[in-house]
């Protein structure tokens, strides 16, 4: 154990300016205290372990890049609320000019 005390907490409570009340000093010394002692065992790491960025090998998985048939234009068209010269026709935004 790194052993955070209270009076720890409540130090750094006071250098970052929290209101901190007393039920809070006890549990957050406790949270800190684990938590450092989870950083300190990377330390343990043995030096012969080779840094990874993935524990499990991962590879690309990619379907063929193939040409596929489309929808004719006047069937995409024919579904549209409104087309117009073989285009979709959508309302202005922002009332931009043309």
């Amino acid at each position: 154990m790194s052993d955070i005390t209270r009076d720890d907490v409540a130090h750094l409570a006071r250098l970052a300016r929290l209101a901190v009340s007393d039920a809070e000093l006890d549990m957050f010394s406790g949270q800190i205290d684990a938590i450092v002692d989870t950083v300190s065992r990377v330390g343990e790491i043995p030096d012969d372990v080779p840094p990874t960025a993935q524990v499990v090998p991962q590879t690309n998985v990619l379907r063929p890049d193939t040409e596929e048939p489309c929808l004719r234009r006047d069937v995409a068209l024919a579904e549209a609320p409104a087309a117009e010269e073989g285009r979709f026709r959508v309302p202005r935004i922002l009332g931009e000019e043309l």
